[in-house]
This record gives structure tokens, sequence and C-alpha cells, in this order.
């Protein structure tokens, strides 16, 4: 079993070198040092440690600590494999909450959230915290990666200016890089060490130290030129990914106006070879990404003056979604002579995407609340998460028996692999937001 250290320990502040001659390498009980350990950090760690690296993982949160020495981490099927191998060799991978270890650590990569706040604007208070635990424990011969999604410059204002300014020439006596993560949480197809990563460092050697430490695991690294140039590729995949599923729900909107089947539009679109990619339709984005990361972009460009009309927009349709999803249950209810007040509403599936228990950013939640709102009494059932707490207070916990529930409408949210919808009765009012649950007779679609 590994030692769970989750005393709350002083940073240690090392002395940075004076010296004009480079610096030796130095002895370090530890290939990686992982900072925060959630859906990222996490199977990061486990990742270099299946490489062969002697790995430190840090949180913050003793409760999270204790909860993957427990091995009750929500985890894909071989990254429990992985942990429960990496807990039986402590010498090979330590858990711990003493951001004093740090120095012990070859490399350290910092995997911390960077949320957005309930007016889209950037949350950076978790990643300045953590980089400057990271520089104030930096000492010579050390790799400093971020992975964290942010603006464009984040990693120098947050990691290479403040070690310039302890004394540290960046790229001979620490080195500087940016690599966003690449994680697709409970996506079993994409093994980490098929994912490419993208790296850029503050100087050439630091990008020749950021390719080298990704490729421990990771079967194929690409090189670019910049900090920036890093930073802003993820950026840009997310943003892509934001407009095209804005896009997406416009589509699924217009072929209900004009009754045309959108998941059978986008299917024969995607028989094109090539200048096309598949993007569905679906009652909200959740996760850390799509809702969030875009929001890093316009914030930065708007204190630039920049417009960016396509990404807003794009940006304000996905926040809209939730209510729309609620005006069209609310339409559901009105055409079969029902009113919104006192309505029975069951909600199938409140993670934000099948077969995992992530909550961050679930629109379901949010629909939940604001079905509450207008009067109506919600309900929700959902294996992966027996118990939410919404934004407004409110608590609810999963149904052990739905179908005895007896609801007017029930909203397919997020239809997880296993579930067994027999308990819908066949006269029942189904909204499907997944618009691809075709086996539920009468189905309608948002």
């Amino acid at each position: 079993m590994s030692t769970l250290d989750v005393r709350d320990v002083p940073v240690t502040t090392t002395l940075a070198p004076t010296s004009a001659d480079p610096v030796a390498p130095a002895a370090f009980d530890f290939d990686v040092a992982i900072v925060g350990l959630g859906y990222v950090g996490l199977p990061t760690a486990l990742a270099y440690h299946a490489s062969g690296s002697r790995v430190l993982a840090l949180d913050a949160s003793p409760r999270r600590l204790r909860t993957i020495a427990a091995r009750g981490a929500d985890l894909i099927d071989t990254d429990r494999e992985r942990l429960d191998t990496a807990l039986r060799t402590p010498a090979g991978f330590r858990l711990t909450s003493d951001a004093g270890e740090l120095s012990r650590a070859a490399a350290i990569v910092v995997c911390v959230p960077t949320p957005v706040d309930h007016q889209q604007v950037p949350d950076l208070v978790p990643l300045r915290a953590a980089c400057a635990t990271v520089v104030a424990a930096a000492r010579p011969g050390q790799l400093i990666m971020l992975t964290s999604t942010t603006y464009v410059g984040c990693t120098h204002d947050l990691v290479e200016q403040p070690l310039r300014e302890r004394g540290f020439v960046i790229g001979r006596d620490v080195f500087v890089t940016f690599s966003a993560e690449r994680i697709d949480p409970g996506n079993v197809g994409f093994a980490q060490e098929v994912v490419p990563r993208v790296v850029g460092g503050a100087t050439a050697q630091c990008e020749e130290e950021g390719a080298r430490l990704l490729a421990r695991y990771a079967a194929r690294v690409h090189r670019v030129s910049s900090l920036a140039t890093a930073e802003m590729t993820k950026l840009l995949e997310n943003t892509f990914r934001a407009v095209n599923i804005a896009l997406a729900n416009e589509f699924a909107d217009i072929c209900g106006a004009l009754d045309v089947p959108v998941t059978e539009v986008i299917e024969a679109a995607s028989t094109k070879p090539y200048g096309f990619m598949a993007f569905y339709p679906g009652p909200g984005v959740g996760g850390h990404c799509i809702p969030c990361d875009p929001h890093y972009l316009l914030w930065q460009l708007k204190a630039l003056h920049v417009d960016a009309g396509v990404i807003t927009e794009a940006m304000t349709r996905i926040a809209a979604r939730p209510r729309r999803v609620v005006e069209r249950i609310r339409d559901v209810l009105g055409r079969a002579g029902k009113g919104t007040l006192g309505a029975r509403i069951l909600v199938v599936g409140v993670t934000y995407k099948p077969d995992v228990a992530d909550l961050r950013e679930s629109p379901a939640l949010e629909i939940i609340d604001h079905l509450i709102d207008v009067g109506a009494e919600v309900q929700y059932v959902d294996t992966h998460a027996p118990h939410i707490h919404l934004d407004s207070g409110r608590e609810r916990d999963s149904l052990a028996d739905p179908g005895a529930f007896h609801p007017d409408v029930v909203l397919v949210h997020t239809r997880h692999h296993d579930d067994d919808l027999a308990w819908i009765e066949g006269d029942a009012l189904v909204v499907d937001g997944t618009y691809r649950s075709t086996d539920i007779a009468g189905r309608v679609l948002l």
C-alpha cells in the first residue's frame, strides 16, 4: 500500500542558483510529480507509473487522496487496474498532500482545474495557487509543465516570469513547458499512449526536455515553436468542438421545424470522406472543456478589443441550451393538455456524458433547477450519480424505482450503456435529448 500523507505542511522554498555556470544534474527521488489528481491528473499519474516512472501524486484534498487510496476514484477499467498496481508499489507511487515534497521530483506536471464562474469569467484561483506552490518549491534541474487549459501567455505569467524573479535562468537552471491534456473521461477508445501530445517550451532546450518527458508514455509528441502556440492549440481544439456542437443543435431545431430526421441527415453527410466531421445535437454541453475553455479565449480577446463573433454566438447558444430543453418540455406538456405546475418530470441520466460519474457543468443540473422553478416536481435516475447538489442549493437522490414515480414526462438526458428503460410505460411522454433512443416508442425530440 502506498504512503498516504494528508498533512498540511508549509511549502519548502529553496534558494535560487546564483552561479552563471550551468547547473549540474540533481538527484531526484521521483521522475515526475503530478499536481492535481482529478479526471486528468490521476490518469496521467497512472500512465507515467505504468511506463516505469517513479511518480509523486499530489492533491490538496485529503478527501480525494482517501478516495484514491480506497480505489474509489471514477476510472475506466484499464486505469483501475493501473491504480491497483500502483498502490501495491509504494516505492514507485506516492500519494501526498505535502507540497514540500515537490522538490524531490525531476519534473512537475500541473493538472489543476481551470473553470469559469457563473458570469463565464475564467476562475484562475486554483491554477494561480498551484503555480505559486510549484514555483516556490522549484529547485535546479527541474522541468515544470502546465497541462491545464488556459489563456495564451499564462505559462509565462504564472511560471516562467516568477521563476526568473527567483533568479533561475530558464532553459539552463530549470525548464518550462506547456502541453495541454488530451483526456476524454470514460472514453476507452483512445488510450493516453496513442493520443499525440503537443508541447511548446520557453526555450529550445525547454521544448526538448518537455518532449522527452512526454515520450515516457506517449507514442507521438508534436513539438511547436513556443509556449503560446501550444496554449492556443488547445483553445482551438475545444473552440472548434463548441462551434460545431452549437451548429448541430441549430440544425436539430431546423430539422424539427421542417420535419426532417436530423440524425439521419448527419449520418448521411458523414458518408462524405472529406471535408465533413459529424457532431450530434443534445440537451446541452457539459464537462470541463467545451463549456469553459472558449471563454478563456474570449476573456483575453475582450481585453484586447478583438472581435470573435462566431465564437461568442456559439457560446451564447450553448449556454442557452438548457432553457431551450425546459421550453420544449413545457411545449410537450401543453400539447398533451397538461401544465407545468405540479407536473411530474423524471430525468434519465444527469452526468454530462454516458458511462462516467462526472457531473461537471452537466446541463441536467441546470435543467432540473429550471423545471423546479416553473413549478414541476422533478426527480431523476442515474446509477452513476446517486446524489446531486444543484446550484440552487437543492439536493436530490437517484430514484431506486423510477417506474413508481409515474412521471408525466420522461426526459432522456444521458443514457448509460447499461441503462434498462423497460420501466417507461408505453403511453408515457418521452422527450429524447439524446436524439438516438430509437428503441423508445412515441418519443419526441428536443
